[in-house]
């Protein structure tokens, strides 16, 4: 019994030292990856506390690509990005949208090495029990609802508004990409691909997410989320 303590403490422990610096720009990669698979390990625990035999089991590398944040099915791995490694482009896009160069790091801790780790492990669960699902609006608002409520789950309230702040701001700059007559539902479902290519247009439904769900007080917390999410699958 002491011995099943004394790692629960250890395990508590190293995840209060990972999120510390979680939610902040990353100079150092091992430091990066250490911390993204305590913050992974501790979402795949609580998940299996919901659905103790679930086979669920992901590893957070590094691999920074113009996509910034992805889950990848194949290989089973959380890929996280180095914002000294993301491409010159994609870097002056954040320092435009936040605001200065500042914000724009800020934010691109705020979301890609803080938020989003558990939006990707969001699409983890989805893959294990729907199977592979292509990209849409809907899968996407999915992910984001788990990953609000997980890190509220996890106290970080804080973060949780700062990201949202940043996310009005970046928001609030970015060109409406819908075109008239269709919902930014329909416009993301028929068009994700190409979308997702485009960090203004993507940006501004993966913002306006957030803005929306962070916003609603009418969601259940993780367990229940993820509980009705399991019980309708």
């Amino acid at each position: 019994m002491k011995k099943i303590i004394l790692l629960v403490l250890i395990t508590s422990s190293n995840f209060v030292i990972a999120q510390a610096k979680w939610f902040t720009p990353y100079t150092d990669s091992i430091a990066l990856v250490k911390d993204g698979n305590i913050v992974s390990e501790k979402f795949i625990k609580d998940v299996r506390k919901i659905k103790p035999n679930i086979n669920f089991d992901v590893k957070t590398i590094l691999h920074t690509t113009p996509y910034l944040i992805y889950y990848d099915g194949k290989e089973k791995t959380a890929n996280l990005p180095l914002w000294s490694q993301v491409i010159q482009e994609q870097q002056q896009f954040f320092y435009e949208v936040a605001g200065s160069e500042l914000e724009g790091k800020k934010a691109f801790g705020y979301f890609f090495n803080g938020f989003y780790l558990p939006h990707e492990l969001g699409h983890a669960l989805q893959e294990i029990i729907e199977g592979n699902l292509n990209g849409s609006y809907e899968n996407e608002y999915f992910a984001n609802t788990v990953a609000i409520l997980w890190w509220k789950k996890n106290g970080r309230e804080k973060e949780l508004k700062e990201c949202y702040e940043s996310a009005k701001t970046m928001w609030g700059k970015l060109p409406n990409p819908i075109p008239e007559g269709m919902t930014i539902q329909e416009y993301f479902s028929k068009n994700y691909e190409k979308a997702s290519e485009n960090p203004y247009v993507y940006g501004y439904m993966q913002f306006k997410q957030f803005i929306l769900i962070y916003e609603d007080k009418n969601l259940p917390d993780f367990d229940n989320f993820v509980q009705r999410y399991l019980d309708k699958n």
